[in-house]
């Protein structure tokens, strides 16, 4: 074999290994690419995966009015001052601590942003953390009841003795069923790493259909 076909041969295999790298490149970055999108597209799916299975979700309203926080509070644009709504508070402690809201009730018209306060004091000589689960009577009032801001959304941990008081921003929708003249917001206070107990009264916070 001769010097030249010894070159021949050895400019058509590295012409053959540089077509295969670029190969492999392009196959790379389309894969890089694929991969960037379902990543992209998994945090919708998981949200939607997780409001149909019902899981680690808050009532329609409630999920709506979270976006709210960090924007500011919506404004009341649509006040029905032609309705009366009575709003009833419960509390429910399941734990040697106290637990209660600073107002029974209260008169709000459909629409109108209102704001009530919930007391809390851990009597325990330990630290704690706990969380409220809300309820609603009658259970159709849950659709149309929108908790703007709510100790309700995140866990909370008091050391022995200590005491808290914490805001419930609401309104109630317009689209309230007119016959609906009273609703009862009930939480129920419980130690985290505990069994959950179940909703004192009323329904459960609703799941979204969506």
């Amino acid at each position: 074999m001769t010097a030249d076909d010894q070159d021949e041969r050895r400019a058509r295999r590295e012409k053959r290994q540089n077509r295969l790298n670029r190969d492999m490149l392009v196959k790379l970055v389309a894969f890089v690419g694929v991969m960037g999108c379902f990543a992209y597209a998994m945090i919708p799916m998981y949200k939607t995966i997780c409001e149909v299975l019902g899981v680690n979700v808050v009532a329609r309203g409630d999920a709506d009015a979270v976006g709210y926080r960090g924007k500011g509070a919506p404004v009341n644009s649509q006040v029905d001052l032609a309705r009366n709504v009575t709003v009833e508070f419960d509390a429910n402690a399941r734990g040697p601590w106290e637990f209660h809201p600073a107002q029974s009730s209260v008169v709000v018209h459909p629409g109108e942003m209102t704001t009530v306060m919930y007391e809390f004091r851990n009597t325990q000589s330990r630290t704690m953390t706990a969380q409220a689960i809300p309820s609603y009577a009658p259970g159709v009032a849950a659709g149309h009841f929108t908790k703007v801001e709510c100790f309700c959304f995140t866990q909370h941990t008091l050391a022995p003795g200590e005491s808290k008081t914490w805001p419930v921003v609401f309104y109630v929708d317009d689209k309230l069923p007119k016959d609906v003249q009273r609703i009862t917001l009930s939480y129920t206070f419980f130690e985290v790493g505990g069994t959950t107990p179940p909703a004192p009264s009323g329904q459960r916070e609703s799941k979204p259909n969506a």
